[in-house]
């Protein structure tokens, strides 16, 4: 039996070497049929889907172009490189009986609609899946940028952020065998830490406008649905919310200890301080809880 969905509206952000597979350039067809699988079932159970597609298979503007073309045509370029991706995703999910639309953000008339909000709303409440292409159609902005100003745009509840590795690490786990994912991490320790999950830009999009960002690999696509079903052990969540375990633990110590001492000194000013401490970050706590719990009444 399926699971009832946490989130009623999620932009899905896929890069496109996840869809190049193992072969690091293209398109492998067979990945891209295992993930619109999912994307199917989403929509089957009544999740909205918004998906940006990034062109890293084909063209990646900054890589590719450096040295040898400007930089705003070589982003140019890139941005035409996701919308093949977009044209090839949109094809696999309607042979499998999924309703698509393509809005691009440069207009190509030919193939897709142009990038217009509120018709994008009202084709995500028709049901349809609509994959955003050609990134927000400005150079230097990354697709992640555009993934993140879609999902603020569209009022997503979520980001997806399907990558080739399962989760934010401190360091590459490509590179350091001890490397250690998170479970939570807040924004500003991305930033802080230099953590290469989505560019500055992307991210700091995301905390200024308090958009909840969930990372996992792509490689399993079954991932997808386990964090619309809210099975957390497959993803590291971001947000502005989030603490590190440790963090949260060494807090909560050193705040213990800490009454424990105003108790003893009978310092009635600073025990009341840190209980009203406690109070408002039980507040914040509470209302997170109500937004989730807005977001089942909706469905």
């Amino acid at each position: 039996a399926m699971e009832q969905p946490v989130f009623k509206r999620v932009l899905l952000k896929i890069s496109g070497e996840a869809l190049a597979g193992d072969k690091h350039f293209g398109l492998d067809f067979q990945v891209m049929g295992r993930v619109a699988d999912v994307i199917k079932q989403c929509v089957d159970m009544g999740v909205q889907v918004g998906i940006v597609i990034g062109g890293g298979n084909f063209w990646r503007g900054v890589k590719d172009g450096e040295g040898h073309i400007e930089r705003t045509r070589a982003d140019h370029m890139g941005m035409l490189a996701t919308a093949m991706n977009c044209m090839a995703m949109a094809d696999v999910l309607e042979q499998k009986g999924v309703d698509v639309r393509v809005q691009t953000a440069l207009e190509i008339r030919a193939v897709a609609e142009p990038y217009i909000r509120a018709r994008a709303i009202r084709h995500l409440e028709k049901g349809r899946v609509v994959i955003f292409g050609c990134g927000i159609g400005c150079p230097f902005f990354s697709t992640d940028t555009a993934a993140v100003l879609r999902a603020a745009e569209i009022d997503a509840d979520v980001i997806l952020l399907a990558k080739n590795i399962d989760g934010v690490y401190d360091s590459d786990p490509a590179k350091n065998a001890d490397a250690v994912k998170f479970d939570s991490i807040t924004y500003d320790e991305v930033l802080a830490r230099h953590l290469a999950v989505m560019d500055t830009t992307a991210t700091s999009l995301s905390m200024d406008n308090h958009i909840p960002v969930q990372v996992f690999a792509l490689k399993d696509p079954q991932n997808i649905l386990r964090v619309i079903e809210g099975q957390d052990q497959y993803i590291t969540r971001f947000s502005s919310m989030a603490i590190s375990q440790e963090n949260r633990l060494l807090q909560a110590h050193e705040e213990h200890y800490k009454l424990v001492d105003y108790v003893e000194q009978r310092d009635l000013e600073h025990f009341q301080k840190l209980m009203h401490r406690h109070i408002e970050r039980s507040k914040e706590k509470c209302l997170e809880a109500l937004k989730t719990q807005r977001y089942l009444q909706k469905m």
